[in-house]
């Protein structure tokens, strides 16, 4: 059982960029963030991101044994220079994400983890949102609701990922908790740094494009990028979530491109995901903090920064850790779910009413945290 109030939290992030383990600590009660702890990262080598990469697109009932030892051996080996933690959130790998067909698949075995660190964790979160008819994402909107109370935001503010697939959350720090119908609004925008970091690794052996410089000296294809904009998933209404490979045409698309063109096309197609996405918004944010690995792209943030009404700038410039952020909301989504307080809402996944989920495992057991439907008080 976790004890009452403060407790310090590990949070873990493997994302759909493929480039490994982030772990962070949080120090918090489930609702407010009491402060930081330290974290780490570990990438994935070239060879074990080749195999996680083989496995996308794999369901529960696949053969995803090789993938989900080298998922679990990276974490254990990352959390466990980690001392004094009660609970800890773990992710997994999404290797596949297919809400209202085949559902979600989030690979790796929370209970291993806990038989191994020797004590609790949370994992599968996603599954309970989307067996409730959600999108099982984002699922980062709720921290980012407490993010915006903790750097003291006193008009709406947005916080933008940048991950291998791009998410925005809009958030009103002037309401009270995060399930408040008003608090959020939160959804993919499209893909971001994953089409980018392929065509790296295809054609330099590297896994990304650093500072954006490569993109800097070509020029993006604007038939391409009209034909981008025109798919059916930017008209949409959010809250929705997009898959790793729903886009994964529009690197073949830039096939044959030279390589700072089809890096520019890439890099301008996020920046007009992301424009629409705004327009999506209740209201404009007074800012859009960025996290994930794109705030490092100088092409994009350039970019972001033309195309937008607002101040956009990394999470850095609010004094928080964007390398960390996603690592750290999983360790919050944790301690909210062995609390069985709500993790989304029909603001953030689209499920009918804010919905608890994930399953605790300790040393000795398993369990499900069942459904547990929290309307706004």
């Amino acid at each position: 059982m976790l004890q009452a109030g403060v407790v310090t939290a590990l949070g873990t992030m493997s994302g759909t960029s493929l480039d490994g383990v982030d772990v962070a600590v949080l120090h918090t009660d489930g609702a407010r963030i009491a402060g930081f702890g330290p974290s780490a990262y570990r990438a994935y080598t070239t060879g074990e991101q080749a195999i996680l990469k083989a496995h996308l697109g794999r369901w529960q009932n696949e053969d995803c044994a090789q993938a989900a030892k080298i998922v679990e051996n990276t974490h254990i080996a990352a959390m466990q220079p980690f001392d004094d933690i009660q609970i800890a959130g773990f992710h997994g790998q999404t290797l596949a994400h297919d809400p209202g067909g085949r559902g979600t698949h989030q690979c790796g075995d929370g209970g291993r983890l806990a038989q191994a660190l020797g004590y609790p964790v949370v994992w599968d979160f996603r599954s309970n949102d989307v067996a409730a008819g959600g999108q099982g994402a984002p699922l980062a909107p709720f921290y980012h609701f407490a993010l915006a109370k903790w750097i003291k935001a006193d008009a709406p503010v947005a916080f933008l990922n940048l991950g291998g697939v791009g998410n925005i959350t809009w958030i009103d720090p002037a309401c009270d908790a995060p399930e408040d119908p008003a608090a959020l609004l939160a959804f993919d925008t499209g893909p971001a740094n994953a089409p980018m970091n392929d065509l790296m690794r295809l054609r330099h052996g590297l896994g990304y494009d650093a500072d954006g410089a490569l993109a800097a000296q070509g020029r993006a294809d604007p038939a391409m990028i009209a034909t981008f904009m025109a798919h059916p998933y930017f008209a949409q209404p959010a809250p929705k979530s997009l898959d790793r490979d729903a886009f994964d045409w529009l690197g073949k698309a830039v096939a044959d491109l030279p390589d700072a063109d089809a890096l520019a096309t890439l890099a301008q197609a996020v920046v007009h995901s992301v424009a629409a996405a705004c327009s999506l918004c209740p209201v404009m944010p007074q800012k859009i903090l960025v996290t994930g690995g794109g705030r490092a792209n100088k092409t994009v943030m350039a970019g972001l920064a033309n195309a937008l009404t607002c101040d956009v700038v990394p999470v850095e410039a609010v004094g928080l850790n964007g390398d960390m952020l996603e690592a750290q909301a999983f360790a919050y989504l944790a301690v909210r779910a062995a609390r069985g307080l709500p993790l989304s809402s029909p603001q953030t996944t689209g499920v009918p009413a804010p919905l608890s989920g994930g399953r605790v495992s300790s040393q000795a057991k398993s369990q499900q945290v069942y459904s547990i439907a929290k309307t706004a008080n």
